[in-house]
């Protein structure tokens, strides 16, 4: 019954919503089971199947981190070496800092660089010109002194790839994975794309209907630069295949164990909803007392969840084609999977009654380099608001998604100073306040990344 039962939560859901599309995968006891529901498009719909892509936004990290894994056991790159062994042209806008980072700091983004660069699409959108232009990102810690997450570090394992190949990252990925994996509708190219059946993103209009998502990427994975930490695009099907590698030993690709170790916590995540820790990659945490990793993405209008629960050879695929519901959609299924296959049931955090004094205490705008994180303490309520800067808006000639209003955050008991949002398109993100040695709040951390307090 528990694949009915998923089946009949994934449509009502999806309904509730209001996504046009998902496709849903579950991996158990060796089978492989597909849930789909609704359209590609809500202008041009045909039925979303087991092979209609999306694009998977920050999962794709997981294959530039296994692909890199596969050049350590070849030999050819050594993870606790400096970057720029294999990037002699990288400059950061700290030299101590450039003669430091190592390859495992950008596997488990320990690195300290800003999550990416504002420009990234200048120059030629190569991940030559990406690198070159990194000399302008901040550093928001130095490097192995804590963890924030960081496309522009896996952009840069990107270039690592293709120096030590001598190929294209996308073609060196294909080679060290999916054509071995026969992942056949794992692709990176809109050509490739557009060649197949395809979900489109949708985000809300001012008046609440749904409207396409342009670019089809996300505004900022649209070029090669940004394909190792955001661009890879897949089916449900190819994902299934995918979790089945990474519950396995390798299938030759691999030595036994590598698979396991990358699931290992590395460096401690606190606070987050996200994970507990760090693998190399993956999101570590533990959930109604089992070790699960995963990743997710957020792409325009399009969001993609893939949760491995290894004790039990258990994978969950979620992918959802509208935003903001689409990344609700997608923790409601995970959420919902656990607890029909294995019995696991995930505790809601509890906020809190609403502290005057401490609300007025983090108050303030935190920044990175393309976002601002707004949090306001008005009599007995705290909130928390996203946007995209309006600089980089007003600049950009590609349609951006939608800001994420303000929307209710609470303390959580027990924890210092970390909080859980209540209410929106982020509802049950957690994240936690970060503190000078004199006391001072000087930053928030939020999916798993520091925004710095402004002055």
């Amino acid at each position: 019954m528990s694949y009915e039962e998923l089946a009949a939560f994934v449509a009502a859901t999806a309904q509730d919503q209001g996504i046009p599309g998902v496709a849903v995968g579950i991996l158990a006891d060796g089978r492989e089971s597909r849930i789909t529901h609704g359209v590609t498009s809500a202008e041009h719909p045909l039925p979303v199947d087991g092979r209609t892509l999306f694009h998977l936004a920050s999962v794709s990290k997981t294959f530039t981190a296994t692909a890199l894994m596969r050049l350590a056991a070849q030999g050819r790159v050594d993870p606790a070496a400096p970057v720029r062994r294999y990037v002699p042209a990288l400059r950061l806008a700290d030299e101590e800092a450039t003669a430091r980072i190592t390859v495992l700091q950008l596997l488990n983004h320990t690195a300290g660089l800003d999550w990416n660069l504002v420009d990234a699409d200048e120059g030629d959108g190569s991940l030559e010109a990406f690198v070159a232009g990194l000399g302008r990102l901040p550093l928001v810690a130095p490097p192995g002194a804590r963890a924030s997450y960081s496309q522009a570090g896996y952009n840069l394992l990107g270039r690592v790839i293709e120096n030590v190949t001598g190929l294209p990252f996308e073609k060196a990925v294909a080679e060290l994975l999916l054509d071995p994996l026969g992942l056949h509708d794992t692709v990176f190219d809109l050509d490739d794309v557009v060649v197949r059946r395809f979900a489109v993103g949708h985000n809300p209009t001012a008046d609440g209907t749904l409207a396409p998502a342009r670019p089809w990427k996300s505004w900022r994975a649209g070029t090669r630069g940004n394909n190792p930490g955001g661009g890879v695009v897949s089916s449900v099907s190819d994902l299934l295949r995918w979790a089945r590698f990474q519950l396995g030993d390798g299938e030759g690709l691999l030595p036994a164990g590598t698979l396991g170790r990358m699931r290992q916590p590395t460096v401690e995540l606190r606070g987050s909803t996200l994970g507990d820790a760090f693998g190399i990659c993956w999101f570590v945490r533990d959930v109604g007392g089992v070790r699960a990793v995963g990743h997710g993405g957020s792409g325009n209008g399009q969001f993609a969840e893939l949760l491995l629960v290894p004790e039990h050879d258990f994978a969950v695929v979620s992918l959802a084609n509208a935003g903001p519901g689409g990344y609700l959609f997608n923790q409601a299924v995970l959420k919902r999977a656990l607890e029909l296959y294995l019995g696991v049931t995930e505790r809601e955090p509890e906020p809190l009654p609403h502290d005057e004094e401490r609300a007025r205490e983090v108050a303030g705008r935190y920044e990175i380099d393309a976002m601002n994180l707004d949090i306001v303490a008005t009599e007995g309520r705290l909130t928390l608001a996203v946007e995209i800067k309006p600089e980089i808006r007003a600049a950009s000639d590609a349609e951006m998604p939608p800001d994420h209003p303000a929307a209710a955050i609470g303390f959580l008991a027990g924890a210092e100073d970390e909080y859980v949002v209540t209410e929106g398109g982020l509802k049950g993100q957690r994240g936690f306040f970060s503190r000078a040695a004199d006391g001072r709040i000087t930053g928030v951390d939020l999916a798993g990344r520091l925004f710095p307090r402004g002055a």
